[in-house]
């Protein structure tokens, strides 16, 4: 009887780990691939009846010479996104933890392009790691944004909730800035969901709601396209930060506050590129036991 259930049964080994607490269920794909991943990633999502995350993150084989493993990740309503920053950086502590000690950097394939992840590390533990996270691109067609225009920055949107105005860009995914006044005087958890589905996103976008404390700080929070609100989004910012400095508010160098902790971005005036640094932890290890079709 005990034989035939398992037949019947697929067990999946997962490791749950966090970037200021923006949470996914990691697993380890380098020789069997999970089935039915979208359906997979809404069941264990499932803060209730699941493990709980904001979604799943396969660690699998590289598809190019140019990396060491690839990212799979799924957000918790199982749509599939394109990059992470708090996933890369909990990639290259699991890496460092798991599978490889000695790798450093690590070149990680994601569905927007190789992302190297440096590993900062003291007495053999993962304190931080920096993320090349690439350039970002203001292209409308290419965050996407629909618009004519070159470049959407602080572009004007109405909405039922106050008029407001949002740059574009993407750092991997599209996302939507919006400086405001006051975070706790926004109608949050109905403005974060309306301005993800708005018109102007073909294929919907994080939002980020971010307040200038200074020139070297920002406070943010975020709605996540396909997931809700996060405690962090590593890409939301890094696009941040980049739109605080092309609207003259900041510098090309800040920490950004998220409701979770603390992320330093850099965007470096030479290559382009933006950096981001933060830390990675692991929660714990178990496994998950679903009926095959």
């Amino acid at each position: 009887m005990t034989s035939a259930n398992n037949i019947n049964k697929e067990v999946i080994k997962f490791t749950k780990m966090h970037g200021l607490g923006n949470d996914y269920i990691y697993i380890n794909c380098m020789s069997r691939m999970p089935e039915r991943i979208p359906s997979l990633a809404r069941e264990m999502s499932d803060r209730h009846f699941g493990v709980g995350g904001d979604g799943i993150v396969l660690i699998c084989p590289p598809t190019t010479p140019d990396a060491h493993f690839t990212m799979r990740m799924f957000n918790s309503d199982g749509s599939e996104a394109r990059m992470c920053g708090n996933a890369s950086r909990c990639i290259a502590k699991y890496v460092h933890d798991h599978i490889n000690p000695s790798l450093n950097p690590i070149n990680l394939d994601t569905l927007s392009g190789i992302k190297v992840l440096s590993l900062n590390i003291a007495d053999g533990e993962v304190r931080s790691v920096t993320v090349d996270m690439g350039c970002p691109e203001f292209r409308p067609s290419a965050v996407p944004v629909a618009s004519d225009l070159p470049q959407v920055t602080e572009h004007p949107v109405s909405t039922p909730f106050g008029d407001y105005r949002v740059t574009a860009l993407s750092m991997g995914n599209p996302h939507g800035v919006i400086f405001v006044e006051s975070i706790p005087a926004l109608d949050f958890d109905r403005l974060g969901p309306y301005m993800e589905r708005h018109p102007m996103w073909p294929d919907k976008a994080n939002i980020e709601f971010a307040r200038i404390i200074n020139e070297n700080e920002i406070e943010m929070r975020v709605w996540e396209r396909g997931t809700g609100e996060t405690l962090a989004c590593g890409t939301g910012a890094c696009a941040t930060a980049v739109a605080a400095a092309i609207t003259g508010r900041t510098g090309r160098q800040v920490t950004i506050h998220l409701r979770g902790g603390d992320l330093d971005i850099r965007w470096d005036e030479e290559d382009d590129h933006v950096y981001m640094t933060g830390p990675a932890t692991e929660v714990f290890e178990g496994e998950y036991t679903r009926n095959k079709i």
